[in-house]
């Protein structure tokens, strides 16, 4: 007889050495209970995971070799299963690691994930119950790499590839949710809409690469004046821009964005020579949520739109804010 396993309920028979060779091989722990909860096959797989060899707890009740597991889950359910004569589970959700079980010859640090399946059977006249332990942190690893890939996915699906700041989607789906925050509370949004000038002209002049490094630049310096964790810094499309700002009236938001403007001026990247300004700038255009007449996605935008090319028409470099008009005012 090994250490690893046996007086086993079939030890009598011919099988009794397959049996032994059988539970030695096994690559899951598996011990059986006689009517008296006493350990009478405990498999080498057990010992690598636990530290103890068959010889120290054949023969002695399965809870007093592990005194924490008396009273909880995994006693009622071996109770359970003598009695009912009925197979039982231990979710891993209700208690993920129940045995003190540990990577093969650490017996310490984290306990593997596990999953405990009891099963009571018959050997002659006596009662017994198999308890089978499988290793299932490989698989909770696995889960958790995956969620956190898909986290990753989602949150990549939310971000520019090219600036790091929010996308396009991203920006749809927070100027939704805002709106229907604001028509709830009637409170307070605004958007900014904004535009490189003369961006054509500095990739005629420089090249694509170099204007790749200028939209960086410009969505650093912008996304950096956001400093409240609702804003939202996006880019809105090319060298096209936006900015969502919660809890912001539209005299605050055009002072954000007169700020704004003058920080990207203030970079003193140098333009191309048919550009109209020597250094890169920022036309900028302001729209702010009104019940009435500002109250969707689609005419705030429209609003935002006009005043940035309405900022375009002006001269270039500066912020135009959208007015209501007196008789839409009242």
């Amino acid at each position: 007889m090994t250490d690893s396993t046996i007086a086993t309920p079939a030890a009598a028979s011919g099988h009794g050495h397959l049996s032994t060779r059988i539970l030695a091989l096994a690559s899951m722990g598996l011990m059986v209970l006689d009517h008296e909860q006493r350990i009478v096959v405990w498999n080498q797989w057990l010992a690598s995971h636990s530290g103890l060899s068959a010889s120290r707890v054949l023969g002695r009740p399965l809870f007093e070799v592990f005194p924490e597991l008396a009273g909880q889950r995994l006693e009622q359910l071996v109770q359970s299963a003598l009695q009912s004569k009925l197979p039982q589970r231990l979710s891993p959700a209700s208690q993920r690691a129940p045995f003190p079980l540990y990577a093969s010859g650490t017996w310490g640090g984290e306990r593997i994930e596990q999953a405990v399946a009891v099963t009571p059977f018959t050997e002659g006249k006596q009662h017994y119950c198999l308890i089978e332990v499988s290793d299932i942190s490989i698989t909770v690893d696995k889960e958790k790499q995956l969620r956190g890939q898909a986290e990753a996915l989602r949150a990549q699906s939310y971000v520019d590839g090219l600036t790091g700041i929010a996308n396009r989607r991203h920006f749809d789906v927070a100027l939704d949710r805002e709106l229907r925050r604001a028509q709830r509370n009637n409170g307070q949004l605004s958007l900014l809409l904004m535009d490189i000038d003369s961006f054509k002209a500095y990739n005629d002049h420089f090249g694509h690469q170099q204007g790749d490094a200028c939209l960086t630049a410009v969505a650093t310096a912008f996304a950096a004046m956001l400093q409240r964790p609702a804003d939202l810094a996006a880019r809105y499309g090319g060298e096209e821009f936006a900015a969502v700002l919660p809890d912001t009236s539209a005299e605050q938001a055009a002072q954000h964005a007169e700020a704004i403007r003058a920080r990207v001026a203030s970079l003193n990247l140098p333009h191309a020579p048919a550009a109209t300004r020597p250094h890169v700038t920022l036309s900028i255009g302001v729209a702010s949520f009104h019940r009435d007449h500002l109250a969707d996605a689609a005419s705030l935008l429209a609003a935002a739109d006009g005043c940035l090319y309405q900022a375009k028409r002006n001269g270039r470099d500066r912020v135009e804010l959208h007015v209501l008009a007196a008789a839409a005012q009242a």
